[in-house]
């Protein structure tokens, strides 16, 4: 069996990733609550999972959190940022970009079938390198396959480079609970109201009150990760009710809380 690793400083991480060879590599590590991996590319695809914890990842384009049974594929090459919520054993597939061909082409966070989940973890005792026609071999490539079929799900919030909807979305990321309306936003930025839509809009693909509805959502993920009750989840981000914060929980997941939390 691979041993599982502690956390390493990250130029030491890099080097090691880089120097993989193999199309696919499995790596397992386990990180303390809190622990943050500073921004890093490497010249690898990453599927970054966690078989235990809650990971926020970030990107140039936004930032995704990432509860166990779902997983973010980054892109070689894409700058990214890791926090972890409470400890996160995580389980990373390391793909080369020439691995083969209909892999998912941007960065996304994904859902982790049963399957799926069961060959990471064999994957996490193939010894490397691995020759194609082994078991072993057979076994990285049914992964490959497994990731070229991976569901794509809603747990990005877009950050926009515009100066003053930036101003309002980190206000907003301090303060969830905040329910002032874009009127309120253009009346402080001395902007219309149109003009603060549009640029919504335009720059994160979603409308204001979708916007703020994402983050207060994606907070509540990291929130019941650490094992809050829903009642104080709902009313810390601004619900009127456990129930109100339930519905629309389903409605942008298609899943409970605590469906969304189970490995089924």
């Amino acid at each position: 069996m691979n041993p599982i690793h502690q956390p390493k400083p990250l130029p030491e991480s890099l080097k090691e990733i880089e120097a993989l060879s193999a199309p696919i590599n499995c790596r397992a590590t386990d990180y303390p609550a809190g622990w943050y991996i500073a921004p890093h590319a490497h010249n690898k695809h990453q599927l970054i999972y966690a078989v235990r914890g809650v990971m926020v990842v970030k990107t140039e384009g936004g930032q995704w959190v990432v509860p166990p049974t779902r997983a973010i594929w980054v892109l070689s090459g894409v700058l990214h940022e890791i926090r972890c919520v409470g400890e996160v054993h995580m389980r990373s597939l390391l793909v080369r970009p020439d691995a083969g061909p209909r892999l998912l082409g941007a960065t996304q966070a994904v859902a982790i079938s049963p399957l799926l989940r069961e060959l990471i973890r064999a994957a996490q005792d193939v010894p490397q390198p691995y020759q194609p026609g082994t078991r072993d071999g057979r076994l990285m490539r049914l992964i490959l396959d497994e990731l070229r079929a991976l569901p794509v799900l809603p747990l990005h919030l877009h950050m926009p480079t515009d100066a003053r909807l930036a101003q309002i979305c980190q206000h907003l990321q301090r303060r969830l609970d905040d329910s002032s309306t874009m009127a309120d936003w253009a009346k402080r930025l001395g902007v219309d109201v149109k003009t603060i839509q549009r640029l919504f809009t335009r720059e994160t693909g979603m409308t204001f009150g979708q916007w703020r509805q994402q983050a207060r959502l994606l907070h509540a993920l990291e929130l019941l990760a650490t094992g809050q009750k829903v009642i104080d989840v709902a009313l810390a981000l601004g619900y009127e009710s456990p129930s109100a914060f339930a519905t629309m929980f389903r409605k942008q997941f298609g899943q409970t809380p605590s469906q969304f939390f189970s490995e089924g």
